[in-house]
């Protein structure tokens, strides 16, 4: 399916970024998609390495501290789709340090910026994760009961996170606490931590349905010692920052999603040209033609969703309840989508020998991560005016 974008006419920094990303995509990440996905819980760091050499871990940071300086949402986009054409796992894995950078850029001071962005940029960037969800607090993030206790010089951790992604791979942190547990999001407050810090453990890797390039795993903060100068932001602020960064990285998310639904409508829309059933390419039948119809459609529309709303981000606008509906309908398109070329493959879509069955697991995720759909619904009918 060739690519538009009408209503956006790109750069030409845009229009190479997107063909690194494509290419890089084509020539490193998908040959290893099943093999990763087949290994289970161990994280591909050699694909995250190439990436880092390239550039493509650091596009999104700002020039000043190293990065490649794009840092609008919609080029974001852009390069996430193709990334996660290659495989939603691993493209949200070498993009994941755009989602831990955005707080410390919403929330941080300027030294805070420089020590914990300026190594991500670079060949031997790290790798960095986002701890926000816990047992028992998932899209309800603001009944976190990880608490931050106020002592001399700074703060003690004490709780546990739960699907974490990168958790005990990754070198730094960011960890949302509550510095007053008698409040809900007016009393979270985030934290900058190093992997090394004593207290500081990590579980075993969860198996997961899909995405296993990124392994999750829970944290547990035994007593944890956090300097006062690695409070991220002012205290109690930290659920402001969150929910900011929860508007971006939705949109990004639905990106991969709709990067996702492309590579299965391709494979769909291949394969139907060339199976015969009934003396003729099923393509020619009529069911199977107006589904690639329904899937190109969606894939369209999500598309210029997930734009639109990265557009708005972009020209400052709040966008909470937009970023919803992006996120929305891109992870139900990408699960109608995967869905619809595991039914074109008809029984070879449900075997291994093709990578749609891996799809439809991958995609699951995009619509429980960063809020269920059902938690869009809600935000989107709080954000209608």
């Amino acid at each position: 399916m060739t690519i538009h974008f009408p209503a956006w006419p790109l750069t030409d920094e845009q229009q190479q970024i997107i063909k690194l990303c494509r290419d890089f995509a084509a020539r490193e990440i998908r040959p290893r998609a099943r093999e990763v996905d087949e290994a289970d819980v161990v994280t591909p760091v050699d694909l995250f390495a190439k990436a880092a050499e390239v550039g493509i871990t650091d596009f999104m940071l700002p020039e000043e501290y190293g990065g490649g300086g794009f840092t609008d949402v919609f080029t974001q986009c852009l390069v996430q789709e193709e990334l996660c054409w290659g495989d939603p796992g691993i493209g949200n894995l070498v993009c994941s340090n755009g989602f831990f950078a955005d707080p410390i850029l919403v929330l941080g001071t300027e030294e805070q910026k420089r020590r914990w962005l300026t190594p991500l940029a670079g060949p031997n960037a790290p790798m960095t994760a986002l701890a926000t969800t816990e047992p028992d607090a998932g899209s309800d993030a603001a009944s976190m009961i990880t608490s931050a206790r106020r002592v001399e010089g700074g703060y003690v951790l004490s709780g546990q996170k739960a699907w974490i992604s990168n958790a005990g791979t990754a070198q730094y942190y960011v960890v949302f606490a509550k510095t007053d547990t008698s409040l809900r999001s007016a009393g979270v407050s985030a934290f900058l931590l190093q992997k090394e810090t004593p207290g500081l453990r990590f579980g075993e890797p969860m198996r997961k349905m899909g995405q296993r390039a990124i392994v999750c795993r829970e944290i547990f903060f035994d007593d944890v010692f956090v300097p006062e100068h690695d409070r991220l932001g002012e205290e109690g602020r930290g659920f402001h920052g969150l929910m900011g960064t929860f508007d971006i990285s939705r949109v990004v998310l639905g990106a991969a999603a709709v990067g996702a639904a492309r590579a299965a409508y391709e494979f769909a829309h291949d394969y139907a040209k060339t199976r015969r059933q009934f003396g003729k390419p099923i393509i020619e039948h009529q069911a199977v033609a107006f589904r690639l119809a329904d899937m190109a459609t969606r894939i369209e529309s999500a598309r210029l969703l997930v734009h639109h709303a990265a557009r708005r981000i972009d020209a400052g606008h709040r966008v909470t309840g937009l970023a919803a509906m992006a996120k929305l309908t891109a992870s139900e398109t990408a699960m109608f989508v995967t869905w619809a070329a595991v039914q074109t493959l008809g029984g070879w879509g449900y075997s291994r020998e093709y990578p749609v069955e891996q799809w439809m697991r991958d995609v699951k995720l995009e619509e429980i991560e960063e809020g269920t759909s059902d938690i869009m619904r809600l935000v989107i009918s709080r954000n209608l005016g």
